[in-house]
């Protein structure tokens, strides 16, 4: 049964959470239809140019994506600090890159006079729009109506393009998010698109190498602050307690990680995770006799939360729920219950 997004969406537990939409029946987002013989490669481009706009415009940030024939993934984290750090004129000029201006909004910007009964009026409007700048649902929303009205005016037809609501997933610590990044950065190697992450197109995973390489062979790149993508929410092991504005992996590790995966899952091969990677795993409470696995079956053995089992059964209590499905893989998957 369809259950509300506010049932399984609490930024209380998480900030990250990982979205999946799929187009309906046969429709085609990306790729070549082996039916008709027409390509819809151009497309994917479609979906990479909206979501960087998105970014730009909303407090949500991206830590992978993949964009794949008839659906794309994204693992999203949400800054509710940014955008509560926004000032009222912010707040309208972002959502003014969304849809048309209001006339109150309109008025505030050219510094017109305003009544207090007016500015009320817009001070409760510019609050209903910061909470929808750091909403998950209005950024997929903001996705997919947006592609659909593409998709459907060169396809020349009317009608639903996208097979319901997206689909969403609560990553309850790192270890989550260690499985679901990793897993979505090798969805072209697991449909036999790719061989490598480094040739798996339209994803976090060659984005992310392609600029450590870059970075690597340059000498100007090595004298730049800027070590990783622009748009994507950086890797980097944090250096003290305070909460960090990044993923608190290192990104040689995440790399080296996904890479040798990547490859053991090509090949299949069960093999055991090298020596050099298992502590990885370990910080983060994960098994690593289990880990490729995991990543190979994730969409099989996780579905609405992924994380260690005492967080999962707490997040079910937070939703007025006894259990969540996905508690058999996460005993499998950690290496301990972690606090």
């Amino acid at each position: 049964m369809t259950r509300a997004r506010e049932t399984l969406i609490s930024l209380e537990a998480t900030p990250y959470y990982h979205c999946i939409s799929r187009c309906v029946r046969r429709a085609w987002l990306c790729g070549a239809d082996p039916y008709t013989g027409q390509s819809f490669e151009h497309r994917r481009q479609w979906v990479l140019d909206r979501l960087w706009k998105l970014v730009d415009i909303f407090a949500i940030d991206v830590c992978a994506y993949a964009i794949m024939s008839n659906h794309y993934h994204v693992v999203l984290h949400v800054d509710v600090d940014k955008a509560k750090g926004w000032t009222d004129r912010q707040v309208i000029e972002h959502w003014m890159r969304l849809y048309k201006g209001h006339m109150l909004a309109d008025r505030y910007l050219t510094g017109e006079v305003m009544s207090k009964a007016e500015w009320l009026a817009l001070s409760e409007l510019i609050e209903k729009w910061r909470l929808r700048l750091y909403d998950i649902s209005w950024f997929m929303r903001c996705m997919n109506e947006n592609l659909a009205q593409h998709a459907n005016a060169e396809d020349q037809c009317k009608g639903r393009f996208w097979e319901g609501r997206f689909k969403s997933q609560a990553l309850l610590d790192e270890g989550a998010l260690l499985i679901c990044m990793s897993y979505v950065d090798l969805n072209p190697i697991r449909a036999g698109l790719a061989k490598t992450p480094e040739q798996s197109d339209f994803t976090s995973i060659q984005e992310r190498i392609k600029a450590y390489a870059e970075r690597q062979n340059s000498r100007k790149a090595k004298q730049s602050r800027r070590q990783q993508p622009a748009k994507l929410h950086p890797l980097k092991i944090a250096r003290d307690t305070k909460p960090t504005k990044h993923i608190d992996f290192k990104l040689d590790d995440y790399l080296r990680l996904v890479d040798w995966t990547g490859r053991a899952i090509r090949e299949d091969k069960r093999g055991a995770i090298p020596n050099d990677l298992a502590p990885i795993l370990e910080r983060v409470g994960l098994n690593s006799d289990a880990w490729l696995k995991s990543v190979k079956h994730y969409n099989r053995n996780y579905f609405s939360v992924v994380g260690a089992i005492d967080r999962i059964k707490a997040f079910a209590q937070t939703q007025e729920k006894n259990w969540h499905r996905g508690q058999c893989a996460a005993l499998s998957s950690y290496r301990l219950v972690m606090a």
